[in-house]
């Protein structure tokens, strides 16, 4: 199946959710990294993507007169195993377009794919390359450059939050101008996240991860918690308490190692919710969490 024939399949089948959506490949033809050079059909199921040909990412802009010049990155859940690319992703970039920031939804590559050499740089080197490329373009985007965070929920997560600690570069190409630009987001948006690969890890993303029985080395490597500096991003944070998927403990961990190293933040932990809050949620009080992000955003001076 040639890559033309590809890219409009992708397009055709998730038309009956968005319409008009500009879609950008995350890398240059034939020079896909950490490939096995495997020609791979999109498969999708019930609004599930479960394994991505063509890595890129949908742009959602909001209108001129309400555009406040920041971004967000959005990481769709789905440990590491599907993307939920529209509860997860365009749903999400709707409501941030309504406060005037700009989003962009990565469908990104699977570590359970099978056409990666290192399962899991596969989804980090996407990530990183894309919030290059918003970087790259902020003229284009009409954003600021230093206003582009990132969104996620679930696994995605814990990639949202391998950008905010890591500094590891998978995404170097040689000679790629692309190389100039950081992968760092200047903030963070987690709601229920993954993060910790210890005692409270969500073991089904742990294992597409990193592989079942990882060491306890690439455990604590990837435990994010563990990661967080002075330099880490600041972070606004929600889970629900009721949370039997993803330990609330995730959040918890990673807030107090933001206090612990004096990084800005907002944790919000909801009676109800389980790990299922989203948009619209079935408890009013923990529906107010999209308020709570804005007016924290406005504190953080990214948007007025």
């Amino acid at each position: 199946m040639n890559k033309a024939f590809m890219l409009i399949l992708v397009t055709t089948m998730i038309s009956s959710v968005v319409q008009a959506q500009e879609f950008t490949e995350v890398w240059p033809e034939g020079k896909i990294p950490n490939s096995k050079g495997i020609q791979l059909e999109h498969i999708e199921n019930n609004q599930r993507i479960t394994q991505v040909a063509v890595p890129g990412f949908y742009t959602f802009l909001p209108a001129a007169e309400e555009n406040k010049k920041a971004a967000v990155l959005i990481l769709p859940s789905g440990g590491y195993q599907h993307l939920t690319y529209n509860w997860g992703g365009f749903q999400v970039a709707k409501w941030l377009n309504t406060i005037g920031i700009s989003a962009f939804v990565l469908n990104y590559r699977l570590p359970t794919s099978p056409d990666l050499m290192v399962s899991y740089k596969g989804p980090i080197q996407d990530a990183q390359r894309t919030m290059k490329i918003i970087r790259a373009n902020a003229e284009k985007y009409k954003i600021d450059p230093a206003k582009i965070g990132v969104f996620a929920t679930s696994a995605g997560g814990h990639l949202a939050t391998i950008l905010g600690t890591h500094k590891e570069d998978f995404s170097e190409v040689k000679n790629d101008t692309l190389n100039m630009y950081s992968f760092k987001p200047d903030f963070m948006l987690l709601v229920s996240p993954v993060i910790s690969f210890g005692k409270y890890a969500h073991e089904g993303s742990r294992d597409n991860f990193l592989g079942v029985s990882p060491s306890e080395e690439m455990k604590k490597k990837y435990s994010n918690e563990l990661r967080v500096t002075s330099d880490t991003p600041p972070a606004f944070l929600v889970h629900a308490q009721n949370d039997k998927s993803v330990s609330p403990k995730n959040s918890i961990l990673f807030y107090e190692a933001m206090m612990e190293n004096g990084v800005k933040g907002s944790l919000h932990i909801f009676p109800k919710g389980s790990h299922g809050i989203g948009i619209n949620n079935a408890s009013g009080l923990t529906d107010i969490w999209k308020e709570l992000c804005e007016e924290w955003l406005k504190e953080e001076q990214v948007i007025n």
